[in-house]
């Protein structure tokens, strides 16, 4: 049987057609030109959604090398790659206690990264807070997620570096470096005292990751009345949000103990 045609600015076009698809069933098939016709419309919108999807997945890992590459040793030092939540020896009830948490932080981090919970480890140096603020790093990236490791100084000196005639990096750029991780860890706060500059700087990084809901685990000998002061009422009040939580490690340090 002929198809049914019409005439359109001129040009012979053919009606559209009943056709099926082994997988979706009947459709109405349209003559785009000559001898071509559309095929199933379900089977386009799920070979489309697949290419968007494998686009962005190729993206995402585009986009996560090349932080890789420009944070270079910004990520996790060498020397901290085999601090693991496993490796951590708790023996007393205050270890055990930090353990526990940072654990269930580490095993929940999906949930932790719905809705960007934080943490602040307190206490005394050499008492395990780097330790397990790692392990809970390594864990995170074992489930694809990004995770850095860095300190307030070595922030605020490659953010000095960016101002320099000849970098490669503006202020904004340092700033999308620290808050693109899934899981950014801030150690040594308060080693220095905080000039407004450091404290405005910590509250646009921080601020940016509350917003993004990116969790943030800051690392201090302070308690945690001077980190209110070194971060400010603003940071502090955020970081406390959704569940951000306090940890007390106020035992002997291992490394006297060593």
């Amino acid at each position: 049987m002929n198809d049914i045609q019409t005439t359109v600015f001129g040009k012979l076009i053919s009606e559209p057609k009943n056709d099926t698809c082994d997988k979706h069933g009947a459709f109405e098939s349209r003559n785009i030109f000559g001898k071509v016709w559309s095929g199933c419309p379900a089977c386009n919108s799920e070979q489309k959604a697949i290419a968007e999807r494998e686009q962005a997945e190729k993206d995402a890992q585009e986009r996560h090398a090349s932080w890789v590459r420009r944070m270079g040793e910004a990520g996790i030092p060498e020397r901290f790659r085999n601090r693991t939540l496993a490796s951590y020896k708790a023996t007393n009830a205050g270890q055990k206690r930090a353990l526990v948490f940072m654990t269930e932080y580490a095993e929940q981090f999906s949930r932790v990264s719905e809705t960007g919970r934080s943490a602040i480890l307190c206490g005394f140096p050499g008492t395990g807070k780097t330790h397990l603020a790692i392990g809970v790093a390594l864990h995170v990236m074992t489930i694809g997620k990004a995770a850095a490791f860095t300190t307030v100084q070595r922030m605020i000196r490659r953010l000095k570096d960016s101002w320099r005639k000849d970098s490669l990096e503006s202020e904004s750029d340092v700033i999308n470096l620290l808050v693109y991780p899934d899981l950014l860890i801030i150690d040594e706060i308060g080693v220095q005292f905080g000039s407004e500059f450091e404290k405005n700087f910590m509250f646009d990084l921080l601020n940016e990751r509350y917003e993004k809901r990116k969790p943030t685990i800051l690392l201090s000998n302070l308690t945690t009345a001077e980190i209110e002061i070194f971060l400010g009422e603003r940071v502090y009040d955020r970081l406390k949000e959704d569940g951000g939580q306090y940890v007390s490690f106020d035992w002997v340090s291992f490394r006297g103990k060593a």
